[in-house]
């Protein structure tokens, strides 16, 4: 019998070097079949959690925020790109001009997971935003991308319109930024050890391995 770890994926679903993580670890867990099986749960993290309704053009975003020139935002988005088509997946060229909050898809997400959906709706919300150049923050686009998934799109609507589950996901988000994650993709393997960043699927099998061997 494979050996379950649980994941707690910290993440945020405009963050790129997130779905690299994720592509990463899942192939790293393909390697491992048989021999480790994961349990994985997504756990909300905002990067613009001030971020106003309308979004912010993306390079004047990360101009303020990071003081990157043009020239270095297209080689952070070249090596992103590359990242991603190794791993098998596509950052849509040209497809992102705005940053967007992500507060709501995020309430989405909490809810996905009560229905056994959670992973499907992540997925799905990386590739409608960094490949498609959707917006995260509008509900028809949340409503559309968690029908896709088989989530129940009457409901998904009611539960956007609501502001269902807001308070859970302040509650996790907190719990994260408390416990000295301020960055992201972090993932916390049953609760007690942390692996930051988008590492490659090597040094995600090297982890999970040795974790596994003392679970």
């Amino acid at each position: 019998m494979p050996t379950t770890l649980k994941i707690d994926f910290v993440s945020d679903v405009s963050c790129p070097w997130c779905i690299i993580g994720l592509k990463a670890l899942e192939q790293a867990a393909d390697r491992l079949q048989g021999e480790v099986a994961l349990d994985l749960h997504f756990q909300p993290f905002e990067l613009n959690p001030q971020m106003g309704p309308e979004g912010q053009e993306i390079n004047e975003h990360l101009h303020e925020k990071y003081g990157s020139t043009p020239e270095q935002l297209e080689r952070t988005r070249e090596a992103i790109a590359a990242r991603g088509a190794e791993l098998g997946f596509t950052f849509g060229k040209g497809k992102r001009s705005r940053i967007y909050n992500t507060f709501d898809a995020h309430r989405l997400l909490h809810w996905a997971e009560e229905k056994g959906l959670q992973p499907a709706l992540k997925k799905a919300l990386f590739k409608a935003y960094f490949t498609d150049g959707q917006d995260p923050s509008n509900h028809e686009v949340l409503v559309q991308v968690a029908g896709e998934v088989g989530l129940d799109g009457a409901e998904a609507r009611e539960v956007l319109a609501s502001g269902r589950y807001a308070d859970e996901v302040r509650e996790r988000e907190q719990f994260y930024l408390q416990h000295g994650i301020h960055s992201v993709p972090a993932i916390i393997v049953n609760e007690r050890h942390l692996i930051q960043g988008g590492q490659p699927v090597e040094v995600f099998e090297q982890a999970l391995r040795q974790l596994a061997s003392q679970a």
